[in-house]
């Protein structure tokens, strides 16, 4: 995404001459020449392949993709203005606070920080932005200098960033998103492109919602890019806040993890222990209580890794009870080695019947009956609470809602 990041400066003029409406009014606010602030619009402008303006005796009128366009540089620059809140520097006696600061800023200064503080090396920043070491150092240094606080300390394996390199990073990169959603926003207006959305999914969002929803809207908006990142919760919501991806579905977190993210609750999902149709414990479910702990502790099992909820149950399940656990346990998150497992032979999973819809629905796997004490898991998605959709994108979460809809109706059908 920083790839795609307008010049900061640019940006700044841009937002200048759309309030004036002048070119010769904003010379005075941005301390630039008219013809430098008509070079930086043209450049804006031909960088985004629109007409940011319309050209009229009476001022500087903005396009609709210039409207577009303001919506988001406004997000983008009080996003960076956010992340400098609390640093300030003395300069000539004079306290130069956040709001001027920002003015001294560049893009390549942010995308240099961003670089280091997810590198936390500056030999792996300046070979991942194509520069010399030492001009990176230097550049770090000399932005330091310039906010008048320390960004990065040496260590035995590296460098740390300070709190404030890391706030600024990681808001710097959702400004950064922000123009790129503006660059999408704007393809859209043209029938360019229909922009992109990055997923986190966890396991039983890759097994049942996320596909249905992926082919309707594939169908929909074919040149519509859709990317997943698979992963564990905490990685993923890392990426999230940091605004590497824009979506996670999967298990909601309660409390809250993190004050800048909202859940909303697509369905409950309830854990089930699973077998293949023919396992030997499925045929003995007609009498009342048959399956014991001790019989499901003789069989093999395949379970998630500590850490995730599911994992926790089945742990609770045999020592609450008093119970030895299973003796051959493999843990896998990789539904594919689940299903072969328990197709294969006399394996058992806990797991929500959501993510083996298909299964169940066929008959090649089954429930076993076995009353487990637990509290159904909120399924649902987790965005960041300044996360502005595109109308693509809003398109996408409407239609993961509406297959939801769907795929709960017909699994309630299997009980």
């Amino acid at each position: 995404m920083s790839a795609e990041m307008s010049n900061l400066r640019h940006l700044r003029v841009f937002l200048e001459v759309l309030d004036s409406r002048s070119i010769s009014k904003s010379s005075d606010k941005v301390y630039l020449s008219q013809s430098a602030i008509t070079q930086a619009i043209a450049k804006l402008e031909d960088d985004l392949n629109t007409s940011l303006f319309h050209r009229q005796s009476d001022g500087m009128l903005p396009t609709e993709t210039g409207l577009i366009f303001e919506f988001r540089v406004r997000r983008a620059l009080r996003l960076i203005l956010s992340g400098l809140q609390g640093i300030s520097r003395i300069n000539d006696g004079k306290v130069i606070k956040p709001s001027q600061l920002i003015h001294a800023i560049t893009t390549t200064q942010l995308r240099n920080l961003i670089s280091i503080t997810q590198s936390q090396n500056f030999s792996i920043a300046s070979r991942a932005l194509n520069v010399s070491q030492s001009s990176l150092h230097r550049a770090a240094r000399g932005l330091e200098r310039q906010l008048g606080t320390v960004l990065f300390e040496k260590t035995t394996n590296g460098i740390t960033s300070s709190k404030a390199a890391l706030k600024l990073a990681r808001l710097s990169k959702l400004a950064f998103n922000e123009i790129t959603q503006g660059r999408e926003e704007i393809n859209t207006f043209h029938n360019r492109e229909m922009g992109k959305i990055t997923i986190g999914s966890m396991p039983l969002a890759r097994a049942s919602i996320l596909p249905t929803t992926i082919i309707a809207v594939n169908k929909r908006f074919p040149s519509f890019k859709i990317s997943v990142i698979d992963g564990i919760y905490d990685d993923l919501l890392y990426h999230l806040r940091n605004g590497e991806i824009d979506l996670l579905i999967g298990a909601l977190r309660f409390p809250k993890p993190s004050e800048d993210i909202q859940q909303e609750k697509l369905f409950d999902s309830s854990i089930e222990i699973l077998a293949r149709a023919d396992h030997p414990l499925a045929t003995i479910q007609a009498t009342e209580n048959a399956v014991t702990l001790k019989k499901l502790s003789a069989y093999p099992w395949v379970v998630l890794r500590p850490g995730t909820p599911t994992r926790a149950l089945f742990d609770k399940v045999f020592t609450t009870e008093g119970v030895e656990m299973p003796e051959r346990i493999v843990e896998s998150s990789s539904q594919g080695l689940v299903r072969s497992l328990l197709l294969g032979e006399d394996w058992l999973t806990m797991s929500s019947e959501h993510q083996f819809q298909h299964e169940l629905g066929n008959g090649s796997l089954v429930k076993i009956k076995f009353e487990l004490i637990q509290n159904p898991r909120p399924i649902g998605i987790t965005m960041r609470k300044s996360w502005n959709p595109t109308g693509t994108q809003l398109a996408f979460v409407n239609s993961l809602k509406e297959k939801t809809r769907l795929l709960t109706s017909s699994v309630s059908s299997f009980d």
